[in-house]
């Protein structure tokens, strides 16, 4: 039996809508292995206990494993979380329903409010309050507390969220209740709002820490499963979840800070664009991933992936609000399991329900009757049904074929080819908007991006149409596109992120006083950091500023560089705020006074990352090794089907090109290559795609 410090082996599991991707990765040896299983919806840990098992690693010669679930998203947008209560300060029992009043859609007769976690007979009143600086105003009654306590244990409450006024200021009254509780109420999942968060703007709290404990209860029952099965596997290391903010964090704090993990998954994801990013010398790009279930954008802008500090669960529309530092990324329930149906006034409708791994698209001859994307590749050639998984699952495209003929062709008088294009051209197009939710929306041009990188199962199928309706000109295919979020996750650090709002006129700037708050984020960071007990390479912490004009509602982060701020340079923070209002707005009032809203510190434990396998180029430019035959696809239904060659991925080399059409199949994806394009293999084994215009 190895000694733990000997043990060089990390997992990485990642679990989809439809499948659940593993990847193993040796220190000792740089080998990486891959595996790939179905997804199984009534046994989340049994899926990734068959997808280690597919990468034929035994977890009790691990060290890390890594971990994003998508357990805390589905509870919240599913609905199905816990009976849950919150305690707020008197008079702001309906904080949580009033929200901000946002009409979206002025002229739209049918808009809907946000729906609250929590229904308003759940919400109780604590008679205590505080002023705006955190001192005390009424003075808390624990005898309350206790009446308030009978309540909850006689509404059988399975959780409870604590938000009072102005608890980011001094959350003395926050901690006395949710201790008491605790203690009083041990099988009850109880969370505070100043554990989650300590910036200003109390619905957003208020929601932040009420879905908090809405999935607190599910998240816990999930953990304590995942923790058993590792520890009947030996496995004797550390076990790590991936934050939204693309960063690591122990199992113990995803106890308690549950929707931390709320897109950990996708984030992984953009985190392993950023790492490709570097090492091929990208600047901007935008990531985009497609796998069964949804299509995710984000960006990465001269260098790092853009982040936001507050995200609307379900949509801008109806959507609640969450409070803390997570990527940026858009997300469109259009995937490879997206099912197709008839809609009102014959209209074809693509997703957002899904088929999943269960029943699964038609193809998969699971019992799945319900055109979806897959059925629609695999009727157009795009998909060989005897080398999906490398030949491990055969398609069967009789299924497909039944599904599209009964549900859309009969219906709509349409030809089999012509339902099967109008299912992806509908889902390139709603793939489309999650680009432009990352960029347009954010004052970016997508057409202005050096490349899009496309992974994730079904991310190479449909990346050439997207970027062509999007007018960017190259694609890039990484590798191992299918598991790309897992082995995203062996380049993350562990990372911390703070907030601390303070009200302060740029003018009157206390430096001294804002770094010794820098200084206490960090320092509780690095503690968290140590407390892992997971040896780091280094520390980097990035800081910044969140600023608006006097007289302004909402604030911009400014990113604040260390030579700006140990030269105490006011005039560069305020340069650096209208450049930032300016490309954010498309104007600046450089005469007007600015306030500092909130400080920001992000701080990772940089660990040591897999490093970039790089191919020779070679003097062989024939494709000969690679070709694997010739099937009939079809990319336009004016043109018909064409006889399309086919190469596989693994024996290409650096240097090869191919002009399209063609297919490009591997383990866990297909690369389409449209009449017109042309595909280059560079050093690293990516393959480029430059597109032809629409």
């Amino acid at each position: 039996m190895l000694d733990k410090t000997e043990r060089k082996k990390r997992l990485a599991a990642d679990i989809g809508g439809t499948f659940t991707d593993v990847a193993a990765f040796d220190e000792r040896s740089g080998e990486l292995r891959l595996g790939k299983v179905l997804s199984q919806p009534h046994d989340l840990v049994g899926g990734i206990t068959n997808g280690i098992g597919a990468t034929g690693v035994d977890i009790s010669d691990t060290n890390l494993f890594f971990h994003g679930s998508t357990i805390a998203i589905n509870t919240l947008l599913e609905r199905k979380g816990a009976r849950t209560a919150l305690l707020t300060t008197a008079g702001f029992r309906d904080i949580y329903e009033i929200g901000r009043i946002n009409r979206p859609d002025s002229f739209n007769l049918y808009f809907r409010k946000h729906l609250p976690l929590i229904e308003r007979q759940f919400r109780l009143e604590v008679n205590e309050r505080l002023y705006a600086d955190g001192s005390v105003c009424r003075k808390l009654d624990m005898d309350e507390i206790a009446a308030i306590a009978d309540r909850l244990e006689q509404m059988e409450i399975e959780a409870v969220a604590i938000l009072f006024l102005h608890s980011y200021r001094n959350p003395e009254h926050e901690i006395k209740v949710r201790d008491y509780l605790k203690d009083r109420l041990p099988q009850v999942f109880i969370t505070a709002s100043h554990e989650l968060s300590q910036e200003y703007r109390e619905f957003e709290r208020t929601s932040t820490v009420a879905a908090n404990a809405y999935v607190g209860p599910k998240v816990n029952h999930y953990m304590g499963q995942l923790d058993s099965h590792l520890s009947q596997g030996d496995f004797p290391g550390s076990l790590l979840i991936v934050k939204s903010s693309g960063g690591l964090y122990s199992a113990p704090e995803a106890r308690t800070h549950c929707i931390w993990m709320l897109e950990s998954g996708p984030a992984a994801g953009v985190v392993g664009a950023k790492e490709l990013c570097e090492v091929i010398g990208l600047k901007d790009a935008i990531a985009f991933d497609m796998g069964g279930t949804t299509a995710k954008a984000g960006v990465i802008k001269d260098g790092q992936p853009l982040t936001t500090s507050n995200v609307m669960v379900g949509g801008y529309r109806e959507g609640l609000p969450i409070q803390m530092t997570m990527i940026d990324i858009h997300e469109v329930g259009t995937g490879g399991g997206s099912i197709a149906k008839v809609g009102p006034g014959g209209s074809v409708r693509v997703g957002p329900e899904s088929a999943g791994a269960d029943p699964g698209p038609a193809c998969y001859a699971l019992g799945g009757s319900k055109p979806t994307v897959t059925d629609a590749n695999l009727i157009l050639g795009r998909l060989a049904p005897d080398r999906f998984l490398g030949g491990n699952m055969r398609l069967d495209p009789e299924a497909a074929r039944k599904a599209l003929v009964e549900n859309l062709c009969s219906p709509l008088g349409l030809e089999l080819k012509e339902a099967a294009a109008g299912i992806l051209k509908i889902a390139v197009n709603a793939m489309s908007h999650s680009v432009k939710g990352v960029t347009s929306e954010r004052g970016l041009d997508p057409g202005a991006f050096d490349v899009l990188i496309a992974y994730g199962g079904a991310g190479p199928l449909h990346a050439s149409a997207v970027a062509r309706e999007l007018g960017i000109r190259r694609v890039l295919i990484p590798a191992a596109p299918g598991h790309f979020a897992a082995t995203g996750m062996l380049r993350t650090d562990l990372r911390h992120d703070f907030t601390r709002s303070i009200f302060k006129q740029l003018d009157d700037l206390p430096f001294k006083v804002m770094i010794g708050h820098y200084e206490e984020m960090e320092g509780e960071a690095r503690q968290l950091i140590e407390d892992t007990g997971i040896s780091v390479s280094s520390i980097v912490m990035q800081r910044g500023i969140d600023m608006r004009y006097v007289e302004q509602e909402h604030a911009a982060t400014v990113e604040l560089p260390d030579e700006v701020l140990k030269r105490f340079d006011i005039a560069e923070i305020r340069r650096l705020f209208d450049e930032k209002h300016l490309h954010l707005y498309g104007h600046a009032s450089p005469e007007k006074p600015v306030e500092m809203v909130s400080l920001r510190s992000s701080v990772r434990g940089v660990l040591p990352k897999p490093n970039a396998e790089r191919t020779e180029r070679s003097g062989q430019t024939s494709l000969d090794q690679a070709f694997t035959g010739a099937r009939d696809v079809c990319f336009d239904v004016s043109e018909g089907y064409v006889e399309t060659p086919t190469y596989a991925r693994d024996q290409l080399q650096a240097g090869n090109t191919i002009s399209g059409p063609a297919l490009v199949e591997e383990y866990a994806s297909t690369t389409v290559v449209f009449p017109g394009d042309t595909l280059e293999v560079d050093e690293l084994g990516n393959l480029l795609i430059n597109t032809r215009k629409a």
